[in-house]
């Protein structure tokens, strides 16, 4: 779980992130999931974006990849949203106590 100080800390870096995942019409599906991971696992911090012609909210997109990824929702503003998910193997942000 993520401190306050912590998400305010990704906000940040996110804002420097380009979105590199996209929702649309297919919604969640194990392709988007497996890149999202991938992602995950060579960034730890990913931006996506819902498209006008997906069935979800971005809010729903968030906590659903959060879930099967097993990475934080850290914000959603818009149609965007950040995830974070720490790599224990080679760890590239630090994060406050």
């Amino acid at each position: 779980m993520l401190t306050s100080k912590q998400r305010s800390q990704l906000k940040a870096i996110a804002q420097n992130e380009d979105t590199i995942i996209m929702v649309g019409k297919g919604g969640i599906n194990d392709t988007l999931i497996a890149s999202v991971r991938d992602a995950l696992k060579a960034r730890e911090i990913v931006k996506g974006r819902v498209l006008e012609n997906s069935m979800l909210t971005p809010r729903e997109a968030c906590e659903m990849l959060a879930e099967a990824c097993g990475a934080e929702p850290v914000q959603v503003i818009g149609s965007k949203f950040v995830l974070y998910k720490r790599n224990n193997e080679n760890p590239g942000i630090r994060l406050a106590r």
